[in-house]
């Protein structure tokens, strides 16, 4: 994948206490994904691309909680207003909550900006571009016009949920999007959805690459 450092970002999805182990909504070895990441965000800062990263802000009564739906269960799929599919979760990442805190071992001195995103209580937000509507916006696609970002590079939590739509969207918005596959990991809900989620992104035209490829380095420098 050839870039320009100049016009390159890279995204750190969700790495927040409630998807790590011993969280409420945890993805298995989620915290394997820091290690890579605070590479690539040294890297990125050291060549001058920009590092912005992602954090879920729930309101206690989010309407993606199994808790906020009497009868329903955690894993049971409804529809909502405007979202046809909505997974219900644990209650999770709720703002103000150590749960909510982004990992205390991610290296944010390299990140520009935190985005955070589902704090609307009657909507989701997967992707770090749309909230699960579709067309409710985040801000983050019209900041990184304004940077005059072309080149994406993706990693976090959880793979086949907001790293997924976050970078399923980033190519429908004419971004050249990459996957970094060593910094991602799948809650896998239902089974089997985090190996669909990287057949699906690579049909979609994301890149999958790993970090410590040394093309990735070398592809900064120039």
């Amino acid at each position: 994948m050839k870039f320009n450092y100049a016009s390159a970002a890279l995204l750190i999805i969700d790495v927040q206490n409630d998807f790590c182990p011993a969280g409420a909504l945890a993805v298995k070895d989620g915290d394997e994904v820091i290690q890579p990441l605070n590479r690539a965000a040294a890297l990125f800062s050291e060549y001058g691309a920009k590092v912005i990263a992602t954090q879920d802000w729930h309101p206690g009564d989010h309407v993606s909680f199994a808790s906020s739906h009497p009868g329903r269960n955690p894993g049971d799929v409804m529809e909502l207003p405007g979202v046809k599919e909505q997974v219900l979760w644990p209650d999770h990442c709720i703002a103000g909550t150590a749960g909510a805190d982004i990992h205390g071992k991610l290296d944010l001195s390299h990140v520009h900006m935190i985005l955070r995103k589902g704090f609307r209580r009657e909507l989701d937000s997967y992707s770090a571009f749309f909230e699960n509507d579709k067309k409710t916006s985040t801000g983050l696609g019209g900041m990184l016009a304004d940077l005059g970002i072309k080149n994406l590079f993706l990693g976090g939590l959880a793979l086949d949920y907001c790293v997924f739509y976050s970078a399923v969207d980033a190519v429908r918005l004419g971004y050249k999007t990459a996957v970094l596959t060593d910094a991602v990991r799948g809650v896998d809900i239902p089974a089997g959805s985090a190996e669909k989620a990287l057949q699906a992104l690579e049909k979609a035209g994301v890149s999958l690459i790993n970090s410590a490829d040394p093309e990735f380095g070398i592809g900064l420098k120039h």
